[in-house]
């Protein structure tokens, strides 16, 4: 049995996970996310690695390799690190068995990642920085709103006439949501038309990607499930041959493909020892 670590340090949260690998499989032993909040991100990584090892009752030294992901290299007891993309497509493919891309939703930006069998990049399209399809423009529009980001999607679910927002510029979009407050659109109908815009361009991305087929979700709007809704809509209307699938821990898949990433690099240095030892 071999223990394995992921941190994936994005922009407002910190996501920790701790696998397990044996002859049966690999096992999530234990998840935990931990909010920025304007804190130090190393500090917030340490204290969430601290009680996730105290959680599942684990000792630091009896984990393998501990590999960072996102901005991860500001932690100083990481073993490795791992390129956000490279993560979130080994863990996206891995939590959605079969998927052939993964949409990674952050907070400030979009990938559509084609993959392999292995979850191993193959091809790629990237929103720009500045775009308002970012999980940072929804929680500011839901801050605006009065709309928790945990209650956006449920909420949006419920429109009967969405309301788009003409723009892509996220400051020009936040201008759109003032405008329909004033005309006195419904809160549940903006959040879908800005689902539905994101999602537009969300599709978009994955065509130009030339994904098709099964699409796994990850990053922070994964949960969202207005914007799943909306990504399968807009893809059914473009006449896209895409089906979108968020799991559960979808939230977690830039950490746990760390942690997948961190067995395969293990067993690679296994291999190198005992032919480094042979030659000397």
């Amino acid at each position: 049995m071999i223990l394995t670590a992921g941190i994936d340090v994005g922009s407002s949260a910190v996501k920790s996970v701790l696998v397990r690998h044996g002859d049966e499989g690999v096992e999530i032993l234990g998840r935990r996310m931990d909010r920025l909040r304007h804190r130090d991100p190393a500090d917030v990584a340490r204290e969430g690695w601290n009680a996730l090892l105290a959680a599942t009752g684990t000792r630091a030294e009896d984990v393998g390799y501990i590999a960072t992901t996102g901005e991860g290299e500001r932690v100083e007891f990481r073993t490795g690190h791992f390129y956000g993309m490279t993560a979130h497509a080994r863990g996206g493919a891995f939590l959605v068995p079969g998927a052939a891309a993964v949409l990674d939703v952050g907070a400030l930006h979009c990938r559509a990642i084609v993959v392999d069998a292995g979850g191993r990049v193959q091809r790629y399209r990237m929103t720009s920085q500045c775009a308002s399809g970012s999980g940072q423009f929804i929680e500011n529009i839901g801050r605006y709103l009065g709309v928790a980001l945990e209650e956006v999607g449920s909420l949006s679910l419920e429109s009967d006439a969405p309301e788009k927002c003409s723009s892509i510029c996220a400051v020009l979009a936040e201008t759109d949501v003032i405008n329909m407050v004033s005309r006195g659109i419904k809160t549940a109908n903006i959040l879908k038309g800005i689902h539905l815009s994101m999602a537009g361009r969300f599709v978009k991305l994955l065509e130009a990607a030339d994904a098709e087929g099964l699409v796994a979700l990850s990053g922070g709007l994964a949960a969202d499930v207005g914007l799943t809704a909306a990504l399968g809509e807009e893809a059914r209307r473009s006449g896209t041959r895409l089906e979108f699938v968020s799991h559960p821990d979808a939230v977690y898949a830039g950490a746990i493909g760390s942690a997948l990433w961190a067995k395969y690099r293990l067993d690679k240095l296994a291999r190198l020892v005992p032919a480094s030892a042979a030659g000397g």
